[in-house]
């Protein structure tokens, strides 16, 4: 039966398909979600509950504000409250500090804290889930500042050097955030400097570095050493 045999005021009172994400398709829905790996948290949060020591790797890279789910943010931040005061980060006592502060149902209650505990069989690939993590975080707050620097664009009435100065401060707070320090070990350090003295000292006597062909300034300067080169500029006539 078509519609040309329903009454008109059928018609009318049939109610309309509701349009909402359960009818998008999945590959439609993914590109209206913020970018965001739940998977890559939950392997992460997993790796910190069955390695003790895992932590101490990924400490510096990643902040509770870089978790998209608000149950992995406040589970993070419980955790370094934990390791802050040496203590225990396991099932148990994320349990009860949790139920401290009355959250644990906010992230799930023990089922899934039991959950995480097996969702990764090892916590070697730790950092790598750290910086999955962090990527997406980045992006999020990369489409944050250019909504808002889209907003900005629309105040015609502004100055345009003042605008220009918020919109680039915006991108800045952006690439800070995910610009991290990079730690060298003291001890490679102390190694590569013992091992540059011993040589000097084996070479005691001898050129140091490449010949200039001016025996007078490969005595007198350390221009080639390698692998520096200073270059010298020619003295004014």
């Amino acid at each position: 039966m078509n519609d040309s045999h329903i009454p008109a005021n059928s018609r009318a009172e049939r109610p309309a398909r509701a349009v909402n994400a359960k009818n998008m398709p999945d590959e439609k829905l993914a590109e209206k979600l913020p970018p965001q790996n739940l998977e890559a948290e939950q392997s992460f949060l997993g790796c910190l509950l069955i390695d003790k020591d895992a932590l101490i790797k990924v400490v510096d890279l990643i902040d509770e504000d870089d978790f998209y789910k608000d149950g992995h943010r406040l589970l993070f931040g419980t955790i370094k409250e934990l390791f802050s005061r040496h203590e225990p980060i396991d099932i148990l006592s994320l349990t009860n500090r949790l139920e401290e502060k009355n959250e644990l149902q906010n992230i799930g209650g023990r089922t899934y804290l039991a959950h995480l505990s097996n969702f990764t069989a090892t916590a070697s690939h730790v950092v790598h889930y750290a910086n999955i993590i962090q990527r997406k975080a980045t992006l999020r707050r990369l489409q944050a500042a250019a909504s808002e620097i889209t907003e900005l664009s629309f105040k015609e009435d502004e100055d345009i050097e003042k605008t220009l100065d918020m919109a680039e401060q915006k991108l800045f707070s952006v690439s800070q955030k995910y610009m991290k320090n990079v730690f060298v070990p003291v001890d490679r350090l102390l190694a590569d400097a013992f091992e540059r003295i011993d040589e000097l000292h084996k070479q005691s006597g001898k050129l140091r570095g490449l010949p200039t062909g001016f025996p007078d300034l490969d005595g007198s300067s350390p221009a080639c050493k390698n692998p520096i080169l200073l270059s010298l500029p020619p003295a004014p006539a």
